[in-house]
């Protein structure tokens, strides 16, 4: 099978199929009975909330992003405490688990070695295992104590995009559903949230609308060889998948950090050749997101007087950032937890564009496989 005429790579179509990979994720967890959607076996899940005291959180690549953004999803809303592992060293860790221990695995295929290997090793300690997956036979799946089916539909390319933001949109759910057990927030609330996260969609679409301009600013990047992304919050893990995102497609060297970290050495690194991309997105509403927006703000100047170039995705009417920033990659404004779903969304197609401009095979990088089925 080829792209269409319309899209030049799967890799770009799958981008362009996350309005509607969000929605059918949503619409499978949040309808229907238990065990005829994408969100089953919860009955055992919700017995293992008696005397929970954490989950851990296993998984690899850019499932791991996705995992980092849950744990900020589930100790805002749940307030249970959450530990990320990589999957390739937690199964191989001392770390205890047992009945006091959710376990959740995320993997796109389904079959990812080490994740499977952690999904065993969490079973035989006696946890209670919760699977995320986009392919509902998969191995994982079946081992799995319970099941949550995201569906963005099969994803060709190798780099991961549409199954990236359906994870998200699901353990922003799985994460009011466990809220909701624990009695830390009402359904009310719950609905309200839902409602917001069924406006996403429509917002990818318009993060879409402006590829055109984000092609044109990756023609003055398309030839840098460092980038350093970063971000606060729930924003960090959006600015690791932004960095493994150019890392994959385009070969040149990106990291992800936590802004404030970035002071911590890597400032070190910055100059006229390194491009820095801060996510800078703010929920006005949240008090919390303001302050970390203005540490961004002031972490871009800091940067800036340095001498380094500064990409900033912020959102739709921000002028602060356009006193700072060389370019502004634009979302529209959403709450906190869920802007990072449509945060990636232009850094996807960035790290597209410039892989692009460079010649690269952005279905097929170098040395990558889908999923990664040995350990």
């Amino acid at each position: 099978m080829s792209p269409s005429s319309k899209f030049r790579s799967h890799m770009l179509r799958e981008i362009f199929e996350q309005p509607n990979a969000v929605l059918q994720t949503v619409l499978a967890m949040y309808s229907g009975e238990a065990g005829s959607n994408g969100f089953d076996g919860m009955s055992q899940v919700a017995a293992a909330l008696q005397g929970l005291k954490r989950i851990v959180i296993a998984a690899s690549g850019t499932s791991r992003h996705a995992g980092i953004a849950g744990k900020q999803m589930l100790e805002s809303m749940a307030t249970i405490p959450v530990e990320v592992d990589y999957a390739s060293e937690f199964q191989h860790s001392p770390a205890l688990t047992g009945p006091e221990t959710l376990v959740m695995v995320i993997t796109q295929s389904g079959e990812t070695a080490d994740t499977l290997g952690s999904l065993r090793k969490a079973k035989a300690n006696g946890a209670t295992v919760i699977a995320v997956a986009n392919v509902s036979d998969s191995s994982i799946m079946r081992e799995a104590d319970a099941r949550i089916e995201t569906r963005a539909g099969a994803e060709l390319a190798i780099p991961s995009t549409k199954a990236f933001t359906a994870q998200l949109a699901a353990l922003f759910l799985f994460s009011l559903w466990i809220a909701e057990q624990t009695g830390t927030i009402s359904r009310d609330q719950a609905r309200s949230q839902v409602a917001e996260l069924l406006k996403i969609p429509r917002q990818i679409e318009s993060v879409l609308a402006s590829e055109q301009r984000i092609s044109e600013i990756s023609g003055k990047y398309a030839r840098v060889d460092d980038f350093i992304f970063a971000g606060r919050g729930i924003h960090y893990p959006i600015a690791m998948d932004g960095a493994l995102k150019l890392k994959e497609v385009a070969y040149v060297h990106a990291e992800g950090y936590p802004l404030g970290e970035v002071k911590h050495g890597p400032l070190a690194l910055l100059d006229e050749s390194v491009v820095t991309v801060i996510l800078a997105a703010c929920d006005n509403n949240d008090p919390d997101s303001v302050v970390r927006y203005e540490k961004s703000l002031s972490g871009a100047k800091e940067i800036k007087e340095r001498g380094g170039r500064i990409i900033m995705v912020a959102n739709d009417g921000d002028t602060n950032v356009t006193k700072i920033a060389d370019d502004v990659l634009y979302v529209p404004n959403a709450p906190e937890l869920l802007l990072p779903i449509l945060e990636i969304v232009p850094l996807q197609l960035l790290a597209h564009a410039i892989a692009t401009l460079r010649g690269n095979d952005v279905d097929h990088p170098r040395s990558l496989v889908k999923s990664v089925r040995t350990d």
